[in-house]
């Protein structure tokens, strides 16, 4: 059974850095690809960042480039979303997922596991 879960979430100042970490267990993730996505209240799930496994490549969200950097750790399974210079508009839950597939995709509809979500909260 797969499992990806979260943590690193948390209450920040606006201007203020949190690290997110995504532990995948389960199963070998060679050649999976995993990204994260993030849902604010009333609001629809939206495509944050993702880094194929294939050649390595890393694709950001316009409203989070230059301030977000995901990384990963495939001896440990794990993928990290570094989140720098965080604004108001940041605050949502973030969600990890994985798709078995070493091409990214910012779909959502393209993810065959997703974590339980970890809260960013960034007060003004």
């Amino acid at each position: 059974q797969v499992q990806l879960v979260e943590s690193g979430g948390g209450l920040v100042l606006a201007g203020g850095s949190l690290r997110l970490s995504c532990a995948a267990s389960g199963r070998t993730f060679s050649g999976y690809t995993m990204t994260w996505f993030r849902q604010a209240p009333g609001k629809d799930r939206e495509f944050v960042a993702t880094r194929s496994w294939s050649v390595g490549n890393t694709y950001y969200a316009d409203s989070v480039k230059g301030r977000f950097t995901i990384s990963r750790d495939n001896t440990k399974n794990t993928v990290y979303l570094q989140m720098n210079s965080l604004k108001p508009e940041d605050t949502a839950v973030y969600y990890c997922a994985a798709r078995a597939n070493p091409y990214s995709s910012s779909r959502s509809n393209d993810y065959d596991y997703w974590g339980q979500g970890t809260q960013v909260t960034v007060s003004s």
